[in-house]
């Protein structure tokens, strides 16, 4: 159990900014910041970053919250890992009592793969460093690597015995599940039989970009022929490999401080270059580039050069991941290594600055390098020339971006020696051909809507909802605010005329919104505005020291998320970068008690269109002598609601 004190200590050192800047690209946009959605595919950023509210939303899937909720929704955290790993990142001690095997066992199920993958990580470690085989061989091996102690650390590389059962012997004896132990592929079980699926390898524990571990890759070390030299975890409900990026947990300040991202094919390539020096590099781990992995980098940075070694088939097989990269809309350079050697024996070879400076003058544009391997082959082949040209335009037709395209098909002209009309022309051929089959699929979507549309009634404004919105909007933004406030006292004047005379007096907002709803006893329609609007007022009558990023940390995460969704709505124009357009939007509030008497005027004018519409109501359904007295009740609430009217400056 953590203490509150603990608690308080984190969120007052945590910035939201800060901790999702370590997993999203974020781009300053006002007084906020912007990037792209972490939680779907897009282009165009809609995720928000309010640094002076310390929360943030997504508006492409509705999420939001505090830094703890982003945690929780991106790394899918308990509430204790989040703050555990705040106070890992901002250097604050956490007294914790360990977990017993009852408390394992009420663990839920994904937590319980987290748990078991975890307890792995520190066995592997464990058996590497004080075992006598740990030590003769998976240490050895690191050594001859050319690995450092403080690499090996870092990176948690461990090593499994070399011996049937010995690691699922020692979790069971912890009190682990079997269940999950297989769930994880740490174990594999056959009839009555259990093994350990890394028996006698080194151990690569793969993390995810706040350093979970998610899955390991074991490397054998004997030569046997009949085992794989490379084995990964299977897939599992928290290892997807196409999700995953090796190396990513330690790279991802690097890429975004450097702007750019290394990609080569093995653990031991990014452990290298990170010893190295160069930080920004992460590994697919063996398997082809997918959308997923290119998504994980694009929310650090939008380029990406890619490492080969000088082996030309894999690069050619690998040339296809490079079509991806440019769907997404991303800048792709290829650098290549000379022959027989690769990432790993390159970058051990030599020193940071002649890696840099080799990397920096052989890292070629994607076109230029495609060109050149693939025109190299085909040369003295008219028919496969053409192909390769072919292949060229096509993978141009996959960049969104036209101006890039017309700046690569003058590139492509000049290095294949043919003329631009004709790659144009090509260009138009397959862009006419992917614009017929989205066509195609357009048709069978509208289709499909036109069934669905018919039976859609269109939806009516929700005037109440909208204004109980904005009271809570006010009281968590200008709470605790003093403010000089105009009340309306209704009077007679000499003529015997019901007119609105102004009283000035000073209060807090939170004070005045309380008195005014009290007096008039307003309630709340929506029963989730009405738990917020109680808890508002009572932690701003209990604390004068009132702040939303505390308020925000104390509620349940249904609720910070809608807490976020009222804050947030306002900064969405500022993703669309109006002023580049040289459009200003005009600030959202000049006056705060305008706002507050704004609000709380419209929603008494509302009630009493809706006590008008009762009236009228009851009037269809009541006897002639009863329509009199409701008559005159109409004609007092039309009267006062005229009075208002004026007030709020609205023509009736």
């Amino acid at each position: 159990m953590i203490s509150a004190t603990t608690i308080d200590q984190i969120f007052e050192a945590t910035r939201v900014e800060e901790v999702i800047g370590d997993f999203v690209n974020l781009k300053k946009a006002g007084s906020n910041f912007k990037g792209l959605s972490p939680f779907s595919d897009e282009r165009s950023p809609s995720f928000m970053v309010s640094p002076v509210k310390q929360i943030w939303k997504d508006f492409s899937t509705g999420k939001g919250g505090t830094a703890v909720s982003f945690l929780m929704e991106h790394e899918h955290f308990t509430y204790p890992e989040a703050i555990k790993y705040l106070a890992k990142k901002y250097n604050i001690e956490v007294e914790e009592t360990e977990q017993s095997n009852e408390q394992k066992e009420q663990a839920n199920e994904r937590e319980s793969l987290y748990l078991v993958s975890e307890f792995a990580n520190t066995y592997f470690k464990k058996i590497l460093h004080k075992t006598d085989q740990g030590k003769s061989i998976g240490l050895s091996y690191f050594k001859e690597r050319g690995f450092t102690q403080e690499t090996i650390e870092k990176f948690d590389l461990g090593y499994s015995l070399d011996e049937w059962q010995a690691f699922t012997d020692k979790a069971l004896k912890q009190g682990y599940n079997i269940d999950f132990l297989q769930k994880t592929g740490l174990t594999i079980v056959k009839e009555d039989k259990r093994f350990d699926r890394f028996k006698g390898r080194v151990m690569f524990p793969i993390k995810s970009m706040s350093g979970r571990v998610l899955g390991f890759g074991g490397r054998i070390l004997t030569n046997d022929k009949k085992a794989a030299k490379y084995v990964n975890s299977p897939e599992s409900d928290i290892y997807h490999k196409s999700n995953v990026l090796y190396g990513i947990y330690h790279a991802k300040q690097g890429i975004a401080k450097e702007d750019n991202c290394y990609l080569v094919e093995g653990y031991t390539d990014v452990i290298q270059f990170h010893q190295a020096g160069v930080k920004n590099v992460v590994s697919s781990s063996g398997t082809a580039l997918t959308s997923e992995q290119i998504r994980l980098i694009n929310r650090l940075t939008k380029n990406i050069t890619v490492l080969f070694d000088g082996d030309a088939a894999g690069m050619r097989a690998s040339l296809r991941g490079i079509d991806l990269i440019l769907e997404q809309g991303m800048n792709v350079k290829v650098c290549t290594f000379p022959e027989g050697e690769d990432p790993d024996s390159f970058a051990k070879q030599n020193t940071l600055e002649e890696l840099t400076l080799y990397l920096n003058e052989n890292a070629k544009d994607f076109i230029q390098f495609k060109a050149s391997i693939l025109f190299e082959e085909t040369k003295n082949d008219p028919i496969k020339k053409a192909e390769t040209v072919r292949d060229i335009v096509n993978s141009i037709s996959k960049i969104p971006d036209r101006i890039k395209k017309e700046i690569y098909i003058q590139e492509c002209a000049r290095i294949m020696d043919i003329s631009e009309e004709v790659l144009f022309s090509t260009l138009a051929q397959i862009n006419k051909k992917e614009f017929q089959e989205q066509n195609k699929q357009l048709k069978k979507d509208q289709k499909a809507f036109e069934v669905v549309k018919h039976q859609e009634p269109v939806k009516k404004v929700d005037v109440q909802y909208v204004l109980e919105r904005k009271i809570i909007e006010v009281l968590l933004l200008y709470g605790n605010k003093v403010e000089d406030f105009e009340d309306l006292v209704l009077k007679e004047n000499d003529k015997g005329e019901l007119v609105l005379e102004p009283v000035i007096h000073q209060a807090k907002v939170y004070e005045k919104i309380f008195l005014d709803l009290q007096d008039d006893e307003m309630e709340f329609s929506n029963a989730q505005f009405k738990t917020l609007y109680y808890s508002i007022i009572d932690a701003l009558n209990q604390n004068p020291d009132f702040e939303l990023k505390s308020f925000i940390n104390t509620v349940d995460n249904q609720m910070s998320n809608e807490i976020t969704a009222i804050l947030m709505e306002d900064e969405r124009y500022t993703l669309d970068d109006w002023k580049r357009m040289n459009i200003f939007p005009k600030e959202k509030i000049q006056s705060i008690a305008q706002l507050v008497s704004e609000t709380i005027l419209s929603l008494r004018c509302f009630l009493i269109d809706q006590k008008v519409k009762e009236f009228q109501q009851e009037t269809l359904q009541s006897k002639n002598d009863v329509n009199r007295t409701i008559l005159e009740e109409v004609k007092d609430y039309s009267g006062l609601k005229m009075l208002l009217s004026r007030k709020l400056n609205r023509v009736l």
